[in-house]
């Protein structure tokens, strides 16, 4: 009878182990889609920028402003995707079923090209 009771709380345990992993990795892409919509913020704040400085002379100033902040929604994408493969790889030894890291790759890529090709637009403008 003791025997059957200990495997239950072992089972018990592990139960309980399986769902915090679980909401780690939720967690996790939570955090990744929160970092990605403030870098696209960031996109949105060059635009904004640009559109508010309209006909600043010499043009450089406001393109230059504008392009800082295009380059922070960069570092925030591929920082975002670095911490989110980290956190994936140290669950990839459970069970735990998450967006592969190709995925979060290939969403911190379009999202980069698209802030590079707004701060190229902004500069042809």
């Amino acid at each position: 009878m003791r025997s059957a009771c200990v495997s239950d709380k072992n089972d018990l345990a592990e139960d309980r182990t399986d769902w915090a992993e679980a909401r780690t990795v939720l967690a996790n892409e939570r955090t990744f889609a929160g970092w990605m919509r403030t870098g696209m913020a960031s996109v949105a704040l060059a635009l904004g920028l640009r559109a508010l400085f309209g006909p600043f002379e010499p043009t450089w100033i406001p393109k230059t402003v504008a392009s800082v902040f295009v380059l922070v929604a960069l570092m925030i994408f591929w920082a975002a995707w670095r911490n989110c493969s980290l956190t994936q790889k140290d669950m990839d030894d459970h069970d735990t079923r998450s967006q592969s890291a190709r995925n979060m790759a290939w969403i911190t890529a379009v999202l980069s090209l698209g802030a590079v090709a707004t701060g190229a637009i902004l500069w042809l403008l």
